[in-house]
């Protein structure tokens, strides 16, 4: 299986916190799976770290090699992922969300067809298969 880690799991998976659950810990582990993390991921460690660095235990360099260092992937953003943006509905009584990277990962994922391990309650409303919540 290909997936595409959430920011916050990326985080979580890095750092060994036990918000991190099994399922999840189970699949990034599992050696016949291929783990990505993504650009977006890095732009959003970026700007949520210069923020409030205590709420993000490093910067985009480190969280960057540290992808690396782990095994993971890079995936690049690219237009056709940015276009795909719009291909993603959610029903009008879904709660609503608000995160651009979000919407940007899950649209990758699609693009991809890599499946987007998320803890993010909201992202499975938008019905797209590639959803893994955890």
């Amino acid at each position: 299986m290909n997936l595409l880690l959430d920011t916050h799991i990326a985080i979580w998976a890095l750092n060994d916190d036990p918000a991190l659950s099994e399922k999840a810990r189970e699949l990034i582990l599992d050696p016949n799976n291929t783990v990505y993390y993504s650009t977006v991921s890095v732009w959003e460690v970026l700007l949520k770290h210069a923020r409030r660095p205590d709420s993000i235990p490093f910067d985009e360099t480190d969280f960057s090699v540290a992808c690396r260092e782990a095994g993971f992937v890079p995936l690049g953003l690219a237009d056709k992922h940015i276009l795909a943006v719009h291909t993603l509905t959610r029903p009008d009584t879904a709660k609503a969300h608000n995160d651009p990277f979000d919407r940007l990962l899950l649209a990758q994922a699609k693009v991809e067809n890599l499946s987007l391990l998320t803890h993010d309650a909201l992202m499975p409303d938008y019905g797209e298969k590639c959803v893994i919540a955890v």
